[in-house]
């Protein structure tokens, strides 16, 4: 049996063996109190320099009358290691080596650690001979023969997509080639159903299918960062690609021209829509798909993140009886679901509420929902020009891309109704001057746009492992010159429940102007950019980066995601 290490402690086994001297043994004890003991004394020695892995394992060995051993994937036996689950090796960075004559010797990092070995001996059902080894060592051997998470391997995806879960809403197709043949094969539907399933489940909102030169990459985007989930064999990229593009009613013997659909699949019982968008590249083609749960758009405005006065702000605002108000900001950055959240709390039975979008991203009951299909030449301003004339109170124009939709939507303002429509620009302001870039003149702008929001999502750090800091001198100045005073600040950290990011959702920043006298006669008179910037700041606008920094504050958020956002 071997001794517990209560008895001999690593820094006395170090101080005899003549590895460290006293001096760097008491260092190393304030600094592992200093980290309030999360940290292991080997690996506080380690990480001061003051001695290596190597020369900690060998006289933890010396200490407990084992062998110590430098493992690599040389000596290893491909079939021991898996005499032991993965998960199990893993975890407790251990390594099955051989097996003679019903005795299995295991590599260990920690040789005092004697419930591990009861326990590998009850796992393997043999008699354990224990060895010493680096963890460095153990894992890089690990890493040879198991298969990386992002590596994948049939085998190893679990039966967790029941039928019952996740079904497909199927639509006839013809046979084409033998192409479809290799699709329908239960690995790879089983492949697909896993990716679209496990990307639901994350909240992903894209998956990307990747090709390059030999291998296939996906990825998925959550909180608006993307991140490698699978690396499935190169081979199997055609038949995953026709797959998806079976399932989205797509062509797949054309592979030279891109391609869009949709999915609708159900899942835990409820409806997801997926858009499909396929892009002949290099190496074969890509495959993006945009998941859209319905369940996202029953958020309601206070859950996005707005300061009380923005919210009292932008709730007068959209109950206006007419004008036009916008919302701004790049592709991602919340645009559609803060218009969704707000015409969910216009939503009555006495008023008529009708959008045109492309597409349409959730389902609305009680609203009236029209899709643009440019082929047909059915366009944001035809539509708004029929939709005028089918007596509404409240418009939502997915987006004003062009000189037409802009006029119908000031003539739509301007005879009684309210506009809700978006742009892309970079700030609140910058959407008066496309106005006029676009052809609307600077007397109709001033005359009908009631409001302009500009918004980014950040991600929130994850509240169960955010850690405090004191900010440094130069974030205090940066923080004190726009928001006053800051004494603690958090970082992210990382744990289970995050999946070691850090963070865990995402949160709206604004910047709101309601134009008052002063900035309506400037927006009339056609003003410069920098001059109706001016003036929104001296009415007292919130900018971007100064409610970012709030939330900052709060806990919520970081600087480094504020100044990602708003750079």
């Amino acid at each position: 049996m071997i001794a517990t290490l209560e008895r001999k402690p690593l820094g006395q086994l170090l101080l005899a063996k003549g590895v460290i001297q006293q001096e760097q043994l008491d260092r190393a004890l304030e600094e592992q109190k200093r980290s309030g003991h999360q940290k292991l004394l080997g690996e506080v020695l380690v990480e001061l320099h003051l001695c290596t892995e190597d020369q900690i394992t060998e006289s933890l060995a010396q200490a407990y009358s084992v062998p110590y051993a430098r493992v690599s994937p040389k000596i290893a036996d491909p079939k021991v290691i898996q005499v032991l689950p993965k998960e199990f090796l893993e975890k407790h960075q251990t390594l099955p080596l051989y097996l003679v004559a019903g005795v299995l010797t295991v590599a260990v990092s920690e040789p005092a650690n004697v419930f591990l070995l009861e326990e590998i001996e009850r796992i393997s059902g043999y008699q354990v001979q224990v060895v010493a080894a680096t963890g460095r060592d153990i894992k890089s051997t690990l890493q040879a023969y198991l298969p990386n998470d992002k590596v994948f391997v049939i085998d190893d995806i679990i039966e967790e997509v029941q039928p019952e879960e996740f079904s497909l809403i199927e639509q006839p197709v013809q046979d084409i080639v033998n192409l479809e043949a290799a699709a329908g094969d239960s690995p790879v539907i089983k492949l697909v159903n896993y990716i679209v399933y496990t990307a639901v489940k994350e909240g992903a909102s894209d998956i990307h299918v990747e090709p390059g030169d030999s291998s296939l990459r996906i990825r998925y985007r959550v909180d608006g960062c993307l991140t490698e989930k699978l690396r499935p064999p190169h081979q199997m990229h055609a038949a995953v690609a026709s797959r998806i593009k079976i399932m989205a009613g797509l062509d797949i013997s054309e592979r030279r021209l891109p391609q869009d659909g949709g999915i609708h699949v159900l899942m835990d019982k409820r409806p997801i829509d997926l858009r499909v968008s396929t892009m002949p590249g290099k190496y074969g083609e890509k495959v993006v798909i945009r998941v859209i749960d319905n369940d996202k758009a029953s958020v309601n405005l206070e859950k996005l993140g707005f300061g009380y006065d923005t919210l009292k702000a932008w709730r007068k605002l959209i109950n206006y009886p007419n004008g036009i108000v916008l919302v701004t900001g790049p592709t991602g950055s919340g645009k559609s679901t803060t218009l969704y959240a707000s015409l969910q709390e216009l939503n009555r039975g006495d008023v008529n509420i009708c959008t045109v979008e492309d597409p349409i991203e959730y389902a609305l009951n009680g609203v009236n929902q029209f899709q643009v299909n440019e082929k047909a030449g059915f366009t944001f301003a035809t539509a708004l020009r029929a939709l005028l004339r089918q007596d509404p109170d409240i418009l939502m124009v997915g987006e004003i891309r062009d000189a037409d939709t802009a006029k119908l939507a000031t003539q739509a303002a301007l005879t009684g109704h309210l506009v809700l429509s978006t742009l892309h620009t970079n700030d609140a302001t910058a959407a008066i001057t496309r106005l006029y870039n676009i052809g609307i003149e600077p007397y109709l702008v001033g005359a009908t746009v009631v409001g302009v929001m500009a918004q980014r999502l950040v991600r929130k750090l994850c509240q169960n492992c955010k850690e405090s800091y004191a900010p440094s001198v130069n974030e205090k100045r940066q923080i004190e010159r726009i928001t006053g005073t800051v004494d603690t600040l958090y970082k992210a950290r990382g744990c289970q429940q995050c999946r070691n990011l850090g963070y865990n959702g995402r949160i709206g920043i604004y910047e709101l102007i309601v134009p008052d006298d002063a900035l309506i006669e400037c927006i009339s008179q056609g003003a410069t950019l920098n001059d109706l910037r001016d003036k929104a700041k001296k009415q007292g606008m919130t900018t971007l980066r100064s409610d970012g920094i709030e939330k900052v504050k709060a806990g919520i958020t970081t600087m480094e995601e504020i100044y990602r956002v708003t750079a």
